[in-house]
């Protein structure tokens, strides 16, 4: 069986180096490509394991870090991207030309962004999550039965905290959160979502959906939706304490995809659990 070609987007950054020994660990993985922005003090490096393994050594032998996406992605069979937004629509296009598929861990996408994947979906196959984590993922089924439950008489609130460097808020992870909780419910997340709360702002109404969000040190990833009824609160809360809970995720997804036509997945296609 001849192991899955890998290129990493933004190989050196926090959930790249993850990635990138994930990949040098896996038997049915080889690397094919690792990709930084043009200008990185780190482009023409070879990519090793420090001397690890030979048989790693001999997987990784002539992979240098480059800017050059035509040339890189020639030949890969899938993109992990845990980048930026304008970085992934621009690894986007350059796949859906060369057929190679995408694992997208990115967040913070506009709406015409998000529709631009989708087009592409058409014609590669793209796993699409704001959270690659299998506990998070069974979160978002048990949040499904949860809104079910309880419907009336409680109040919805999300609880995010994430380390000082993460420049989106709320996190893709959280929204996802609110995507699942007010399509069970019926209610439309742009419409109920409170993002924030200051000053006079009157008794809370009923039909919204509150996101708190904490940014500090060096916070993996911790959420919390928190169901407030009367006499009871009721919460469901996955932490992170390491990244490799997200590559290992991400790297199920690349294998679902080399298995898989064309077209738009998420996290539940790649578990099983829809």
């Amino acid at each position: 069986m001849s192991r899955i070609k890998i290129a990493i987007a933004g190989c050196s950054g926090r959930m790249g180096k993850v990635l990138l020994e994930c990949v040098l660990q896996a038997e049915d993985l080889i690397l094919h490509a690792a990709l930084e922005h043009a200008g990185s003090p780190l482009l023409g490096n070879v990519i090793d394991d420090g001397g690890a393994s030979s048989t790693l050594s001999k997987v990784t032998e002539g992979v240098r870090i480059t800017s050059d996406l035509d040339a890189a992605l020639k030949g890969a069979d899938v993109l992990i991207d845990f980048t930026r937004p304008e970085g992934t629509m621009q690894h986007l296009e350059i796949c859906r030309k060369l057929g190679v598929n995408m694992v997208i861990g990115t967040t913070g996408f506009n709406a015409q962004q998000k529709a631009q994947i989708g087009t592409a979906a058409q014609h590669i196959g793209i796993m699409f999550a704001p959270n690659m984590s299998v506990g998070v993922n069974l979160i978002f089924k048990l949040l499904e039965t949860a809104s079910r439950v309880l419907a009336q008489g409680y109040d919805i609130e999300i609880i995010e905290a994430h380390h000082r460097h993460k420049v989106d808020a709320p996190s893709g992870t959280a929204l996802g959160m609110g995507e699942v909780i007010a399509k069970t419910l019926g209610r439309d997340l742009e419409k109920c979502a409170v993002y924030g709360r200051e000053g006079v702002t009157g008794e809370r109404d009923p039909s919204t959906i509150g996101f708190a969000t904490v940014r500090g040190g060096d916070i993996v990833g911790d959420h919390t939706v928190l169901f407030a009824g009367t006499g009871e609160r009721i919460e469901i809360t996955h932490k992170a304490s390491s990244r490799a809970t997200f590559a290992v995720g991400a790297l199920r997804a690349a294998r679902f995809l080399k298995t898989h036509p064309a077209g738009m997945y998420d996290m539940q296609d790649v578990l099983g659990l829809k």
